[in-house]
């Protein structure tokens, strides 16, 4: 089983679009581990205030196919096929680490956002704070010690999710629809 790290975020139907993705992870990948959501200025562009958090989970799925799903999640939930980077979002699912594996392609791992944006970094270092940075090789919790925290400000919210009830008899793929 691989250790993995999810990004989402929200800016549009906030506490919908991230309950919501939080189940869809669910269904996917099973149980979850949860940060804390925090609030957060849109970045890159003028839009209305993100909730942000990141979750862990363990998976026995290879990185296509992780990553097919999270693309899957973000259209089903509203996702246009062509949306800008900087843009408002109803969900936005990215993979920030798949164990210790460093690549380009698919999808660049591990994600540049864990350095450069406090979003990302916080919550991310609140569940793996020993866990080090598969390409500068420092804690995430050193990481963001050293993080300067004016560069972007962050509210932790009040927020409870609590994982959908799924029948005890349903196989993966049933959970999944295939």
């Amino acid at each position: 089983m691989t250790a993995i790290y999810i990004s989402l975020g929200s800016n549009i139907e906030r506490e919908h679009h991230i309950r919501a993705g939080l189940d869809a992870l669910y269904t996917t990948f099973g149980e979850l581990t949860v940060s804390r959501v925090f609030e957060s200025a849109a970045v890159g562009f003028h839009g209305r205030p993100f909730y942000n958090l990141v979750v862990s989970a363990k998976t026995a799925l290879p990185l296509m196919a992780v990553c097919h799903h999270l693309r899957t999640m973000e259209f089903a939930h509203g996702r246009e096929m062509n949306a800008k980077k900087f843009a408002p979002r109803t969900l936005d699912l990215d993979l920030l680490l798949y164990g210790d594996l460093v690549c380009e392609a698919p999808v660049v791992l591990p994600r540049g956002e864990i350095l450069t944006n406090a979003f990302v970094l916080w919550p991310l270092a609140e569940l793996a704070p020993s866990l080090r940075h598969p390409v500068v090789g420092r804690s995430l919790g050193e990481l963001w010690q050293d993080y300067d925290k004016q560069a972007q400000q962050l509210s932790p919210i009040p927020f409870h999710w609590q994982p959908p009830t799924l029948h005890p008899h349903d196989t993966r793929e049933q959970r999944l629809g295939v």
